[in-house]
């Protein structure tokens, strides 16, 4: 379990801005490892988990993507059923709220990524110690 890094983007909801986005971070040879895109009443938010939180922020600045950085928990899970519902579990236990959760994965049985928004990021680091 370890605190990360969140970058979030807000931009216009129309074609070419994750490809924006995506460009801006290859650029800096800066990996995707988690993403969220989400539309909101004025366009919509990307959130992001990145290889590298610093070189992303910069590379995404100077694309005109000025990004906003948030504390998250960041989870390395094994790929498998009952996995979320542990973690869920485990901070409901410990009466902390769940704002949002994103992730990736590689398939059944490997490891996948777990982006977690909580309402007090260091309760939740104790509350997910032995996960």
């Amino acid at each position: 379990m370890a605190r990360g890094v969140q970058l979030c983007v807000s931009l216009e909801n129309k074609p070419g801005q994750l490809a924006r986005v995506g460009a801006a971070l290859a650029r800096a040879k800066v990996n995707i490892e988690a993403i969220s895109v989400v539309d909101t009443a004025s366009g919509c938010l990307v959130r992001l988990v990145t290889s590298s939180s610093a070189k992303a922020k910069v590379a995404l600045s100077k694309a005109g993507m000025p990004p906003m950085q948030q504390p998250v928990i960041v989870l390395r899970l094994l790929d498998a059923p009952g996995a979320l519902a542990k973690v869920a579990r485990k901070l409901s236990s410990a009466r902390i709220n769940i704002d949002y959760v994103y992730g990736s994965a590689a398939g059944t049985g490997k490891a996948s990524l777990l982006v977690l928004g909580v309402d007090n990021i260091a309760k939740a680091s104790a509350a997910l110690k032995k996960i």
